[in-house]
């Protein structure tokens, strides 16, 4: 039957059709490899990885369920293994102990039920009901959004991928971009691949806020007439989504935004900056010279100007809504 595979008459029930997906039992066993990634199984559970996986990734009948399949995916990331195929450089049996199995599937096996959940299942309802899940778990986190791009290279030769500037290698390079949403801290919402990338604002016009309608605890619920002036929240995103229009129409959505200011004029006059606290997201208090003043832009847009004075003199200037 193959390496390490040491339950046999679970094999052959799953073959028969006669087993839907083995039961994972884990047994004590000493100087597993990875075996520390075990350690990360309570957050991966919390953060709702396997809740309701059935009804989003209903694979055919076999031994691998797709509860074991997530886990072994989750694993690999951990382990820093990059890709399927690295799989095969790994002791199949060892890795089986992970997930309470006598073996992990061959990498021919585990490609095809990647292809199946991917395709007969629902990874984009999945993923949007684990944001749903994150952003109501965490309303205060959630009322500050950070969006920003990453370049990810392609090395591969299976596909002609655009060129792009690749800031860390000065050079343009085949890839594609990750939009990421994240808490302030760090913590991701949501993930957004552009083969084709249309910038910033396009990609937050047509994608995220779009998604953000569907499952964004201040958007899902209907405001008061008496709070229809207010945001429901803010995006805070770099100097590539600077544009007046930009900010009108999400103002109209009456979702509130913060970025560099693309064109600050002079430097303002040192005499204007005070020390205030600022709290940081870790807690932390520190102390910053800031300023504010009232600005309109070129299509009569009213906004908030901070500017930030470092030591070295230089005026950081930030735009709010």
């Amino acid at each position: 039957m193959g390496v390490a595979t040491h339950n046999i008459i679970g094999r052959l029930a799953a073959s028969v059709g006669a087993l839907g997906a083995v039961a994972p039992q884990f047994e004590a066993v000493l100087d597993v490899p990875h075996g520390g990634v075990l350690c990360a199984l309570p957050a991966l559970l919390a953060v709702g990885l396997l809740d309701g996986i059935t009804d989003y990734f209903p694979l055919q009948s076999g031994y691998y369920g797709p509860d074991s399949l997530l886990l072994l995916l989750a694993f690999m990331a951990l382990s820093r293994i990059n890709s399927i195929e690295g799989l095969r450089d790994h002791a199949p049996g060892e890795w089986g102990k992970l997930l309470g199995l006598d073996r992990v599937p061959e990498v021919r096996t585990l490609r095809q039920k990647v292809r199946e959940m991917s395709h007969a299942g629902k990874p984009r309802q999945w993923s949007a009901a684990l944001a749903q899940r994150w952003l109501a778990a965490a309303p205060e986190q959630a009322n500050a959004l950070y969006i920003d791009g990453h370049v990810r290279v392609y090395y591969g030769q299976q596909t002609r991928l655009p060129k792009h500037y690749v800031a860390r290698e000065k050079l343009c390079l085949r890839a594609t971009v990750d939009y990421w949403v994240n808490a302030m801290d760090g913590q991701p919402f949501m993930v957004i691949n552009q083969v084709v990338d249309p910038g910033l604002i396009r990609v937050i016009e047509d994608d995220i806020l779009p998604r953000l309608e569907s499952m964004h605890p201040a958007l899902t619920e209907p405001l008061p007439t008496a709070g229809r002036a207010r945001h429901r929240f803010i995006l805070v995103f770099d100097r590539e989504g600077y544009s007046p229009d930009f900010f009108a129409r999400l103002r109209a959505k009456q979702v509130a935004c913060l970025t560099y200011h693309k064109y600050p004029e002079a430097a303002w006059s040192e005499n204007e900056f005070h020390n205030q606290p600022v709290p940081l997201v870790s807690g932390q208090i520190v102390t910053m010279q800031l300023a504010e003043r009232g600005v309109r832009l070129s299509n009569g847009l009213w906004l908030r100007e901070i500017r930030k004075l470092s030591q070295s003199g230089h005026q950081t200037a930030i735009l709010t809504t």
